[in-house]
């Protein structure tokens, strides 16, 4: 009789063993299947964000600027302001904080200002103000000396 019980217990045993690593299987499967499905849905969504910013990038028309159109854009040096008022600012291409003397261009559609070098860079690539996405285009007047 022991014998039975001990082979009724073994067999039990095995039991519950298989069944463990099935299931233990299975909820990798599951865990699989759903890190294919974010990952597949993630893909999706940046392709399809990719599409909407080049139709948005086509509909400003050219995805640049030419050196002709930035010259024209007005520029200043900068002047530190006296001591006490509120602190200069930074130029939201290279963080830097604006010092007394450096070359600056305004970009005359949202009045932002940028060290004249780094937004030159910018509108290169973009059309656009790096902080607000104006189209940075010349509003009234001529080419101011930079």
């Amino acid at each position: 009789m022991e014998k039975h019980s001990v082979g009724l217990a073994t067999q039990i045993l095995v039991m519950a063993i298989v069944i463990s690593v099935i299931l233990l299987f299975l909820g990798m499967g599951v865990l699989v299947l759903i890190h294919v499905w974010i990952v597949g849905r993630t893909l999706r969504n940046d392709v399809s964000s990719e599409r909407r910013n080049a139709v948005e990038r086509e509909s400003l028309g050219s995805t640049s600027m030419s050196r002709d159109d930035i010259e024209k854009l007005p520029c200043f040096d900068f002047a530190a302001k006296a001591k006490g008022s509120s602190p200069a600012g930074d130029c939201a291409v290279c963080l830097e904080k604006f010092k007394a003397g450096e070359r600056c261009r305004l970009l005359p559609s949202c009045n932002h200002s940028f060290h004249a070098e780094c937004v030159d860079l910018w509108l290169l690539r973009a059309p656009v103000c790096p902080i607000c996405r104006a189209v940075a285009a010349e509003e009234q007047g001529g080419a101011v000396d930079c």
